[in-house]
């Protein structure tokens, strides 16, 4: 990062409460300032919304922040310290798609980001396009940091370290929240606990829980054994039971870890409720994005005014990456969950497969900690997913039909050849815009 102005370039800005909750942070964070803040976003009104949106927070506050805001991300990534990407494809109506076609097939599900057919058919569009900004990351500003929070995770970044030679970094504060939920479980302050963990993104296995060195899990087991159970644990009877059978806790909790396990859940049978209907709505979910970014457009224009809460930290994606940035930039030495290649760090897992495990920011780099002690039936867990990770990606770069048929039966949502051949069909017209490796006549990435 330069001395003097930190320059980060946010593509996918029209990602609103993402970038709304970064300015804020920007805003309160006077050790990493002055900042250049680079906007970009393919969809004209989107970035109209982000851009009015933080330059009304920047102006109300009168913080040392410069605004670029382009649909073009060449314009902007020349110089900069750091890039990062929040891009939808095809934004809330594509994953819409990705959901209601499998659910006319008996799929149902309450996420449809990260696996299953939804995630997958995700990776088909997300691949190509961050491909694409991770070329031009190379060319244009090679030395940046280069973090991804786009979803489908492992997909995503194991396919932009397999296609280009960006050294992508791929950050979610599931692992982090979760974390913190097991050390408000147990009355222990973050700041004086630790936690030891491998897996994949939303199925990350947090192993080891330490308060002061002590050993936490005999005291989770005792509130796990209560008689009236705490909110956490009744919220989450399915991540429970996985804890219960390895003695280690999955991040990030029941709505996204279930979809790594279809098998269990026949029909989306969860617990008397249906998942992704009555339990963890995808309707609602949806609907409370479009609210959330009507009102946040509204702001933006002057049609109302900003919120009281708007400039105040808020829990979300977005809320460990200007930790990250000051402990890489002052050499602080914290640790952080980061989704990055194996390469030995966890010997029971492959080298190339991408992991969330935990890595130290420091002023040299990111290092990943060695997890030697992750157990074999944890990593038969991850085994499992990852052949159909590795299917998807590669689907993804070929666009290859067949394999897109072979990821979708690994998953394990599908099994019938047939059945898997008709949704990839489905979902690859609903898409097809989206889809140059597929559709190479309508690429535009």
């Amino acid at each position: 990062m330069s001395d003097t102005r930190t320059k980060l370039v946010l593509i996918g800005a029209g990602s609103a409460m993402f970038t709304k909750g970064l300015v804020a942070d920007m805003i309160r964070d006077t050790a990493l300032g002055p900042w250049e803040l680079g906007l970009c976003d393919i969809d004209p009104e989107a970035l109209e919304t982000a851009d009015g949106l933080c330059r009304r927070m920047v102006e109300a506050t009168e913080t040392d922040i410069t605004i670029q805001a382009s649909e073009d991300r060449r314009d902007l990534l020349p110089d900069a310290d750091v890039v990062v990407t929040t891009i939808g494809v095809g934004g809330r109506r594509a994953w819409e798609a990705d959901v209601f076609i499998p659910r006319t097939y008996g799929v149902v599900q309450p996420v449809g980001d990260t696996a299953m057919p939804g995630g997958i058919s995700r990776a088909m569009r997300m691949i190509p396009a961050l491909v694409a900004i991770a070329q031009d990351v190379g060319e244009l500003c090679p030395r940046a940091w280069f973090f991804n929070y786009s979803n489908p995770m492992t997909a995503n970044c194991w396919a932009i370290r397999q296609a280009t030679s960006c050294a992508v970094v791929g950050l979610c504060h599931g692992t982090f929240n979760v974390s913190r939920q097991l050390m408000g479980l147990v009355g222990a302050p973050v700041g004086a606990s630790t936690t030891r963990f491998a897996g994949l993104n939303h199925l990350t296995f947090i192993h080891d829980l330490r308060w002061q060195g002590r050993d936490m899990w005999p005291v989770v087991r005792e509130k796990l054994n209560a008689v009236c159970p705490d909110s956490f644990i009744a919220d989450n009877p399915f991540s429970w039971s996985l804890f219960e059978a390895y003695g280690a806790y999955p991040s990030a909790n029941d709505r996204h870890v279930t979809e790594f396990f279809p098998e269990r859940f026949p029909g989306g049978a969860y617990y008397g409720k249906t998942l992704g209907v009555d339990a963890y709505s995808f309707e609602e979910t949806i609907a409370g994005g479009d609210r959330i970014y009507a009102h946040m457009r509204a702001q933006a224009l002057g049609e109302e005014p900003l919120d009281d809460w708007i400039f105040e930290h808020a829990a979300g994606e977005h809320e460990q990456l200007l930790s990250i940035l000051r402990s890489l930039r002052f050499d602080r030495r914290e640790i952080f969950a980061v989704n990055v290649p194996n390469r030995g760090t966890v010997p029971n897992l492959p080298p190339e497969a991408v992991l969330e495990i935990p890595a130290v920011a420091t002023a040299s780099g990111l290092y990943p900690m060695q997890v030697p002690d992750f157990s074999d039936a944890l990593a038969a867990i991850v085994l499992r997913k990852l052949a159909a990770i590795r299917l998807t990606v590669e689907a993804a770069l070929r666009g290859d039909r067949n394999l897109f048929v072979e990821a979708l039966l690994a998953d394990g949502a599908v099994t019938d050849r047939s059945v898997a051949q008709a949704m990839r069909d489905e979902l690859l017209e609903a898409h097809r815009q989206h889809l140059p490796y597929f559709f190479p006549q309508n690429a535009a990435v």
